[in-house]
């Protein structure tokens, strides 16, 4: 089947024309991932590392770089770093949320334990920021040490908004912007940085990802009130279970009647949650076209994205990057 099948998925297009390059990232990572004195950190590592995930974050910096010109050895180095950084946050995150399952496989915290997963994970950043050094850019480190520390800040966000049904979609964007578009952003700036980009094509770059980072983030909060649970790595209904105050929560609550509100105070604010209550959440945002509501937001982040790429130079990654944002929000219909 050739690349330009549309059965082919934009991510497994860009996949096969970065082919080379992933290897050598997938390589370099396996390297330095390894521990001679803690042999723990290696099997946890690769047991989310290898777990089949996308790998979009480094293949970001990649299709960036070679976009911009690239020719140098060191977008290898930062799509590892991009990789070990979000390898990271996951295992802190899977802690945080109690998380008992990631890609469709049991968390590294189940089989093994939470102190495992935090302190692989301190691992795995302190090896992300041996790697940038060694790229000799101090711009570089820059971008990535800030995406690390907003990162950070998005969670700690995300946890003092958690289960508070006030929670406002600002306050929404601020944590998606931080949990996860900053190190989107981050994958694609550093990229054109590296390659020498002029200003304004590494600007557009990190609006590119900015913006599909959001709407990467919004369709996901989707899928979980619809998605197939082998397309999602979890189970519906999951960020329900765990409170979690997604944007289509957020849309139902700031439409929602007495009663309604007072079905959201008990299911996600004191957590007091019964049989028939996933069902009549997805009932509720229904009928408040919650769920419509967001995926046009997301379909806004997208067109956003996709105005970001004017700026770069017109080739086969910059058509792959463009179908990109297109397919992340066609992944909920």
């Amino acid at each position: 089947m050739g690349l330009d099948s549309p059965s082919v998925r934009p991510h497994e297009r860009l996949a096969a024309y970065l082919e080379a390059e992933m290897t050598a990232v997938n390589r370099l990572i396996r390297e330095r991932m390894a521990s001679e004195n803690a042999p723990r950190i290696p099997e946890v590592t690769a047991h989310l590392v290898e777990a089949g995930g996308k790998r979009l974050r480094p293949m970001l910096t990649l299709a960036a770089a070679r976009m911009c010109g690239y020719d140098g050895p060191h977008h290898i180095h930062l799509a590892a770093t991009v990789e070990f950084i979000h390898t990271a946050t996951l295992l802190h995150d899977d802690v945080v949320d109690e998380s008992r399952q990631r890609r469709g496989r049991p968390t590294a915290n189940l089989l093994w334990d939470n102190k495992s997963s935090v302190l692989v994970g301190d691992y795995l950043f302190s090896r992300s920021f041996q790697l940038m050094v060694e790229t000799g850019s101090l711009r570089v480190l820059d971008i990535l040490a800030n995406a690390s520390a907003t990162i950070a800040e998005g969670e700690v966000l995300q946890l003092t908004a958690a289960q508070d049904i006030t929670t406002t979609e600002e306050t929404y964007l601020k944590v998606v912007r931080g949990k996860t578009a900053a190190l989107f952003a981050a994958a694609t700036e550093v990229g054109g940085v590296i390659a020498g980009a002029p200003e304004a094509q590494v600007t557009a770059l990190r609006e590119y990802g900015d913006a599909l980072g959001i709407s990467f983030q919004i369709v996901d909060d989707l899928l979980d009130y619809g998605g197939a649970t082998e397309t999602i790595g979890k189970n519906i209904g999951d960020d329900f279970r765990e409170r979690k105050l997604t944007l289509p929560v957020i849309k139902a609550i700031a439409n929602a009647s007495e009663q309604e509100r007072t079905f959201w105070e008990r299911t996600i604010g004191k957590g007091r949650q019964e049989a028939g209550d996933l069902e009549q959440a997805l009932d509720i945002l229904h009928r408040h076209r919650a769920l419509e509501a967001a995926r046009a937001d997301a379909l806004a982040w997208s067109a956003r994205a996709k105005a970001a790429m004017a700026e770069l130079p017109s080739n086969n990654l910059r058509e792959m990057l463009l179908d990109l944002a297109d397919y992340v929000v066609a992944r909920v219909s």
